[in-house]
């Protein structure tokens, strides 16, 4: 069937009809995944002395579901540690939007986790759309207008013509990001948080009966002409077939996803460089631009111990030497007494990024984080490939291949390879093609384990262990789970984070 209506008109229909029958057993699994993750970084967040300063801004999980959904993105964005999808830090909005109007709605879990969906698989088309043009990852802001609006659309089952109401009036003013303040403060912090309560405010206007303008996305002179250099409208089809939840990468390290490959092979090297860590006289990481780009960007904003959490979190040099030295990383590595370690410094200050075209050609063409919407462009899409890959326009069109149909196949291939030479000039490597976590054959077989793993991690130091054990068997139950009991699990969520 042909779509029919705008864009906006597109999303707003699909999303408010969504029922779980339309839902394959595989998408239901990883939205659960999904939410674990993000419940994960949440914890994370919660944890650092940054988001205890945070907390003094509102509840998590709390009573005011508005200042909830704007503390919560805060925390879940203060250490990097979210979750993507093909495109876009989506969960901060789409699950954190659902999650914060749960209680006052009286969401069962099935409500709850089909708003999450449904705000998810919107989100990502509107990011996929736009996604080639000057933002993506965190700074494409824009995100959480959609993941906001129709999280709490969904949430509080307000309907189409609301839903449709609400985008047009929250994209009539998109965010524009600005790197040095993404970089440089923490207003990074605030990068998910501002928009989302745009969206908010949006979807109470609509309720009070303002319009928007439902072909806003696709006009002249709306918000694709404006946020994208490649339009890619056609980004919001496949509604109930191209599932975009299907290429879900679930992050294991605080932190910048494309520095991930660096950080999992440093770690593999630690049991074989902590003993001569003092000796290491240089690190080479061969990458993809996406980590050159990373490192080239943050390393500007580096200033020792002095460093802020967003150029420490986007900075390969720093995150490598933690985990030679460590074994990982972890939220007390993004501390001041970690941060002035002079040993991780004198490392850091070592390594060098150098780019690798094979990797850049390999990450370019996986479907996370752009091989997708590189192949829904065609021709310019070859373009954007053949100057990150350096070959050929021809050579980049025939590697790209037609528009995947479907994500279930779908990689996040940033990868890289790590050397550590010491000082005798002995020299120890390791390379890592899709990083854990990342969207794969791996993450398809291990996405629950991986969640688990991630939310009791994170959650365990403020919950104890048994309590942690015992939310994360809840949460993954939770398609079952009846009102009261989603009630409870919220209330026992809400005590740990701001215990």
């Amino acid at each position: 069937m042909l779509a029919v209506g705008t864009l906006i008109e597109q999303l707003s229909g699909w999303a408010s009809t969504l029922r779980v029958d339309d839902v394959p057993e595989r998408v239901r699994a990883l939205t659960v995944s999904q939410l674990l993750g993000h419940l994960g970084a949440l914890f994370a967040g919660a944890r650092h002395s940054t988001g205890r300063r945070l907390l003094s801004l509102g509840a998590p999980l709390g009573d005011d579901a508005a200042q909830s959904a704007y503390v919560t993105a805060a925390l879940t964005m203060l250490l990097d540690f979210d979750d993507t999808v093909f495109a876009g830090h989506v969960s901060h909005s789409a699950a954190g939007v659902p999650l914060a109007y749960a209680r006052c709605a009286e969401l069962d879990g099935e409500r709850l986790l089909l708003s999450v969906l449904a705000a998810t698989e919107v989100a990502a088309r509107v990011t996929a759309a736009a996604t080639l043009g000057p933002f993506r990852g965190q700074t494409a802001a824009h995100t959480h207008l959609a993941g906001a609006v129709t999280g709490r659309c969904m949430a509080e089952s307000l309907g189409a013509a609301t839903m449709v109401d609400a985008l047009g009036l929250a994209f009539a003013q998109p965010p524009w990001s600005l790197n040095h303040a993404f970089f440089g403060s923490d207003a990074k912090l605030l990068t998910a948080s501002t928009p989302i309560r745009t969206g908010l405010d949006a979807v109470d206007a609509a309720r009070a009966g303002l319009r928007g303008a439902p072909d806003l996305l696709e006009h002249r002179d709306g918000f694709l002409a404006r946020f994208a250099t490649t339009p890619l409208p056609q980004a919001i089809g496949g509604l109930g077939s191209r599932w975009h939840t299907d290429s879900l990468s679930i992050k294991v390290h605080p932190g910048c996803a494309y520095i991930d490959a660096a950080i999992d092979a440093a770690r593999s090297l630690h049991p074989r460089v902590v003993d001569r860590f003092d000796q290491i006289s240089s690190v080479e990481v061969d990458a993809s631009i996406f980590t050159v780009g990373m490192e080239e960007r943050s390393a500007a904003y580096l200033a020792g111990a002095s460093s802020g959490l967003a150029a420490l979190n986007f900075s390969v040099g720093y995150s490598v030497a933690c985990a030679l030295l460590r074994g990982g990383l972890d939220v007390e590595d993004f501390e001041a007494a970690r941060v002035g370690d002079g040993r991780v410094w004198r490392v850091a200050g070592v390594v060098r990024v150098r780019h690798d075209p094979a990797l850049s050609r390999r990450a370019l063409v996986a479907a996370a984080p752009l091989g997708a919407a590189l192949r829904m462009a065609g021709r310019d899409g070859a373009a954007w490939l053949a100057g990150g890959a350096g070959i050929g326009e021809e050579e980049a069109l025939e590697l790209l291949g037609p528009p995947e149909e479907t994500f279930e196949g779908a990689e996040k291939a940033v990868g890289a390879r790590v050397r550590v030479t010491f000082a005798d000039g002995g020299e120890v490597s390791a390379e890592v093609d899709i990083p854990e976590g990342g969207a794969g054959p791996e993450m398809r077989l291990r996405h629950r384990e991986i969640a688990c793993e991630k939310f009791l991690r994170c959650a365990s130091p403020l919950l104890g262990g048994s309590q942690a054990q015992d939310l994360c068997a809840q949460i993954e139950a939770l398609w079952g789970l009846d009102a009261p009991a989603v009630r409870a699990l919220l209330g026992e969520l809400r005590a740990g984070l701001q215990a």
